[in-house]
């Protein structure tokens, strides 16, 4: 059996316990992986091990598959009606709603983000997300389509079967929220692999499926690396979708092994390099506010992060002034502690790739404004980094960091900065900060980006869909649209003479 995680807070911003399972959620049974290993899973503040969680194999893959297709069949599906679905996401809305501290300390304890931070985005977006499609659960409607006065021809969404839930560590509850709560709602079934450096807040929403009454297989979590459980789940040749939050990379991968097992339906989330464009015109100070909350939030670990930050030259040097002040009063520190913002990198290997590609921005000539060292000598942390004078051919400037590290660019013609925040292989998100709303509205309707906010960063809403252009993949998460991830379109059509 399944080891247990036991774990008891007693810090300024949080005192509680928890207890968790260890294992695999498959088949509403906790199980050891089918060759009983372990991942040790760090806490990134102090780069310690906390726990050790079950470890997931391409069998445990293939027995987490059988037993989704078999609920799929007879206890979920067509099987269900949409308001007994909806009533079940409901029930587990409240439930996360009633463990929403546990779930922050979870988040802030395996993955290193400010508690604070974790309970009012992570678990609080999550929450409207579970309503919100639960709400839909019994509104995935085709329609009726006139041909000729002796025919019916109608249309059905119908659930598309067991689907592959691959999401990543930087937001390990919510991204699995905007897979998992539309999947459910149209009637699939799920095997999530959530990231092995922050499984923690998976097993609790596991342990949450049973309590609210989901049947045996609807839910199935399969811990374990990318490279043997993600690949298991991507070439199965039975899993008919996965839905997958992570790099461009191992989103070509998955392709191809879609490709070569059954062409099961995909939808890809992937990663960006953000352009923030900056007029002169802009509200200053809110611009410097939203900015610096665009590329240092969640540690800079957000695939839209802001961090090309382009400014208009009249105003460059007091908003350079001004968000240099900004980043200075950031607090780095434990995660725990009520006044902190940034929290440690994910892991050593998320902390060395951040700092090397300071080093390569410093190494190629760009000037190291602020920040650049680590912070302490325990865990993670990095420095909120600012740099200046950098050129388009630049790592730091052309790849995707995933830190707190961010470009300052200058800029002085409006149709020249369309070309230069659309050269980047990415598209998933941009952003124009201007008081003349024709001028900020025709640069938004220039850009590259399948998401574009106006005098605002990272703002998200549960039915504004949210996804890439380019290589930043393609589908999209939250909304309506997120539906047609998990549905198939069947027409059926009658001769009535």
């Amino acid at each position: 059996m399944p080891e247990t995680f036991v774990y008891q807070w007693d810090t300024p911003a949080y005192k509680g316990n928890t207890s968790l399972s260890t294992g695999l959620f498959i088949d509403g049974k906790w199980v050891d992986g089918s060759n009983n290993t372990t991942i040790d899973v760090i806490n990134p503040a102090t780069g310690k091990v906390l726990t050790k969680i079950a470890e997931g194999t391409s069998k445990d893959v293939d027995i987490a598959v059988q037993a989704a297709h078999k609920a799929f069949d007879t206890t979920w599906g067509l099987n269900t009606p949409g308001s007994e679905r909806g009533r079940l996401l409901y029930k587990l809305a409240d439930l996360i709603e009633k463990h929403a501290e546990e779930f922050a300390a979870l988040e802030a304890l395996d993955n290193g983000k400010a508690f604070n931070w974790a309970k009012m985005a992570d678990v609080g977006l999550s929450l409207g997300i579970w309503r919100y499609y639960a709400g839909w659960a019994d509104k995935v409607h085709g329609e009726t389509i006139e041909t000729a006065s002796n025919q019916l021809n109608y249309t059905r969404h119908e659930p598309i079967g067991a689907c592959g839930l691959i999401v990543p560590w930087n937001f390990p509850l919510l991204i699995a929220s905007w897979k998992l709560a539309p999947a459910l709602a149209t009637g699939c079934t799920v095997i999530l692999k959530p990231s092995e450096f922050t499984p923690l807040t998976a097993l609790l929403l596991a342990k949450l499926t049973t309590e609210a009454g989901f049947p045996a297989g609807v839910f199935n979590v399969v811990n374990g690396y990318g490279s043997v459980v993600g690949q298991a789940l991507s070439e199965h040749p039975t899993l008919e979708k996965i839905g997958f939050t992570g790099s461009t990379l191992v989103g070509r991968k998955i392709m191809e092994a879609a490709a070569k097992s059954n062409l099961k339906k995909i939808s890809l989330e992937l990663g960006g390099k953000s352009p923030n464009i900056i007029f002169d015109d802009a509200d200053l100070d809110a611009a410097v506010q939203w900015a610096n909350h665009g590329i240092f939030f969640n540690h800079g670990q957000v695939c839209a992060a802001g961090s090309r930050i382009f400014v208009h030259a009249k105003i460059y040097d007091e908003f350079l002034r001004k968000f240099t002040e900004k980043t200075k009063e950031l607090k780095v520190g434990d995660p725990f502690a009520p006044d902190t913002f940034q929290g440690p990198q994910v892991s050593e290997i998320q902390f060395n790739r951040v700092m090397n590609y300071i080093e390569s921005g410093k190494a190629a000539g760009a000037k190291l404004h602020l920040g650049g060292h680590r912070i302490g000598t325990e865990g993670y942390f990095i420095a909120p980094t600012i740099f200046t004078d950098t050129t388009p051919d630049m790592k730091i400037v052309q790849e995707e960091i995933f830190g707190p590290v961010a470009a300052i660019i200058k800029f002085e013609d409006d149709d020249d900065i369309v070309a230069k925040a659309n050269d980047t292989v990415y598209g998933l998100a941009a952003a124009v900060f201007s008081t003349n709303i024709k001028r900020a509205l025709t640069t938004a309707h220039k850009l590259r980006a399948g998401t574009v906010w106006v005098n605002c960063y990272n703002n998200l809403a549960p039915n504004v869909p949210f996804g890439g252009f380019k290589q930043s993949g393609f589908g999209r998460d939250l909304g309506q649209h997120a539906l047609d991830n998990y549905t198939n379109v069947k027409a059926v059509q009658v001769n009535l003479a």
